[in-house]
């Protein structure tokens, strides 16, 4: 299983977003349909899922939270997406598009603009979701679906905003980025070029 910088990186499965796991930490938990997948590889990394204690969503979409039932887990995620979670809102959740529902969750820890994951700093990086967060260490940037390699970002059109969403990408390309761990796609170095890449491509996006 490969670890960059000490974070470990399961590759989605099917329509399962990427997990990325450091210490007591589990970043997304996918549809929740490759859990035994999901399990193994953590196991195989070296790490026990008794080691965790926390999962952090990066936002709310049922491919990235869909996992979050099976483990016995507190969650954190950004204030501005919790609600849909809390409530059950499947449509904000997306899980009627992924043909299946979502029960209401806790969000045991709200979070905001610059809390700290450990050595994690959260940026709230809206676009894909209103409450769409990265996490940067200085050096690892952890992005969700807000970039990916190559220059690509997260779809605006399930509830995003394509404002947001360039704001967002050009905040984060002012920052010193060498490992970006996306929510989809490989995790690749020379991250600062790859959100720059995305910076120009969303400029001439609708």
């Amino acid at each position: 299983m490969p670890e960059i910088n000490d974070i470990i990186v399961i590759e989605g499965r099917g329509y399962d977003s990427n997990i990325y796991v450091f210490e007591d930490i589990i970043v997304d938990t996918g549809t929740g349909q490759n859990m035994e997948y999901i399990l193994k590889s953590i196991k195989e990394a070296g790490c026990s899922i008794d080691d965790l204690s926390l999962i952090v969503n990066t936002h709310n979409h049922y491919d990235h939270i869909g996992g979050n039932r099976y483990l016995d887990l507190e969650v954190a995620m950004h204030a501005n997406d919790a609600r849909a979670l809390e409530e059950g809102d499947e449509e904000a959740l997306l899980a009627t598009m992924f043909g299946t529902t979502m029960d209401k969750m806790e969000v045991t820890r709200k979070l905001s603009e610059g809390d700290k994951i450990h050595d994690f700093e959260v940026l709230l990086t809206p676009g894909h979701t209103p409450g769409s967060i990265c996490l940067y260490d200085g050096e690892n940037l952890i992005s969700g679906d807000t970039v990916f390699a190559s220059g690509g970002f997260g779809r605006v059109d399930l509830g995003g905003d394509m404002v947001e969403m360039r704001k967002s990408l050009e905040r984060l390309s002012k920052l010193d980025v060498k490992y970006l761990f996306p929510g989809h796609g490989p995790a690749v170095d020379n991250g600062s070029q790859h959100i720059k890449m995305a910076c120009e491509m969303a400029t001439g996006f609708y």
